[in-house]
C-alpha cells in the first residue's frame, strides 16, 4: 500500500544576500587571521603551553590581522573598481587589482611579515613590465588563495568570469599552475557555500569541478603566462599540472572527512598549508569538521603547526559564507582591525 502521509519539504537554502554571506565571509576571514597570527611558526605543544586548550582560545586584544587580510581587502577594492567600470573582464580587472597590490606593497602598514613571493612580484608590478613577466611562475605559495575569497563573493559572475578572475589575481604574484587552480577552487567553494550548498557534499562538488576544468586554460585572462614556464609543452598541459596536484590533495581531504579526528593536528593529514593546495585542503578540513561551530573551526585552524593564520583565514571565509554574518559574536566581530572596510565591502556585495 502506498502511504498518503505527506513528506516534509526540505528547507530551501538561505539566499546569500539574506544571510549576508559576503559580510560573514570577510569578517570571518579577518577573525581567523587575527586568531592565527600569534600562533604562526609555532608547533602545537608550544601553542598549547602559551594559549591553553585550543577549544577555548580567545581572540587576541587588540585583534590585529596580517598581510592576508590586507591583501584580501586590496583585491576586494580592485574588483569593486573594475565592476564600477562595466562587466568584469580581464584587462578591466588586471589594472585596478595590480594598482591595489602595488599600493599595498608601498603601504607603511605592510609590516606584518608578508610573504617573499608577494613582495618580489609586487615590486616588479610597480613598473611597466607586462604582469606575466612580474609573476613568480615557480611559486605556489598560499598567498594567492588566502586572499581570493572576494572573487567568490562578488554576485552575478558567470563560472568563466569567476574562474578567470580567481586565476588572474593569483597569477599577478603566484604564477604556478597549482596556485591558479587552488585559487579557482577556493573561490568556487566560497560561492557554493554562499549559495547554500551543503557542507557534506562540498568535497565531491569541488572534485567534479576540478575534473571539468582540468584542461581549460583561460587564455583571455592569463595571456601567455604558460610560456613563462619551461615545464610544459602546451597551455593545457600547464594548467592540468596544477589541477592534478589539487585533485590529489582533495583525495586526501575526502578520506580525512570520512573519519575526522578533531584532536589531531589537521596539518598532519592534509599538509601544513604553506603551499596553495595544502592551505585549501587543511582549511576545508577544519571547516568540515565543525560546519555548524564556526568559532571551534577557527580555533582548530589556529592551533596547528603550519601556516596557521592563512589556514584560519580560509576557514573563516568558508564558515562565514556558509552561515552568514550572524555566525560571529559581536564581541569578536566588533573589534577586528579594518572592521569598517570589511563591513562596507561586504554590505555592497550583500545588497
Amino acid at each position: 500500500m502506498t502511504s498518503t502521509t505527506p513528506r516534509p519539504t526540505p528547507a530551501a537554502p538561505t539566499p546569500a544576500a539574506a544571510k549576508r554571506a559576503a559580510t560573514g565571509s570577510l569578517v570571518g576571514l579577518a577573525l581567523g587571521d587575527a586568531l592565527g597570527f600569534p600562533t604562526e611558526f609555532s608547533d602545537v605543544p608550544s601553542i598549547l603551553a602559551k594559549c591553553g586548550p585550543w577549544r577555548t582560545a580567545e581572540l587576541p586584544e587588540p585583534a590585529i590581522v596580517t598581510d592576508d587580510t590586507q591583501m584580501t581587502l586590496a583585491l576586494g577594492r580592485g574588483l569593486r573598481t573594475a565592476m564600477s567600470r562595466g562587466t568584469l573582464a580581464p584587462l578591466r580587472t588586471a589594472r585596478p587589482v595590480r594598482e591595489e597590490f602595488v599600493d599595498w606593497y608601498h603601504s607603511p602598514d605592510n609590516n606584518r611579515a608578508p610573504g617573499r613571493t608577494c613582495l618580489e612580484a609586487c615590486r616588479l608590478l610597480d613598473g611597466d613590465l607586462p604582469w606575466q613577466e612580474a609573476s613568480r611562475i615557480g611559486s605556489k605559495g598560499c598567498g594567492a588563495n588566502m586572499r581570493v575569497a572576494p572573487v567568490g563573493l562578488v554576485p552575478g559572475l558567470s563560472v568563466e568570469q569567476r574562474a578567470g578572475a580567481a586565476q588572474l589575481q593569483s597569477a599577478l604574484t603566484h604564477g604556478h599552475p597549482t596556485a591558479l587552480a587552488a585559487s579557482d577552487l577556493t573561490a568556487h567553494a566560497v560561492r557554493l557555500l554562499a549559495d547554500g550548498a551543503e557542507p557534506t557534499g562540498l568535497v565531491g562538488r569541488l572534485r567534479s569541478y576540478a575534473l571539468d576544468m582540468r584542461r581549460t586554460y583561460h587564455e583571455e585572462w592569463l595571456g601567455d603566462l604558460w610560456r613563462h614556464s619551461t615545464a610544459d609543452a602546451s597551455p593545457e598541459a600547464f594548467i592540468a599540472r596544477g589541477w592534478d596536484e589539487c585533485l590529489a590533495v582533495l583525495e586526501r581531504l575526502a578520506a580525512a572527512v570520512r573519519s575526522p579526528e578533531p584532536e589531531i593536528d589537521p596539518c598532519l593529514v592534509t599538509g601544513d598549508g604553506w603551499i596553495a593546495e595544502e592551505a585549501l585542503a587543511t582549511g576545508l578540513l577544519c571547516f568540515l569538521m565543525f560546519p555548524g561551530e564556526p568559532l571551534t573551526a577557527l580555533r582548530r585552524a589556529a592551533c596547528t603547526r603550519g601556516d596557521s593564520d592563512s589556514i584560519a583565514c580560509l576557514v573563516g571565509a568558508f564558515a562565514g559564507a556558509h552561515l552568514g554574518a550572524d555566525a560571529w559574536p559581536a564581541a569578536w566581530a566588533g573589534r577586528i582591525e579594518y572592521r569598517d572596510e570589511l563591513l562596507a565591502l561586504g554590505a555592497a556585495w550583500d545588497a
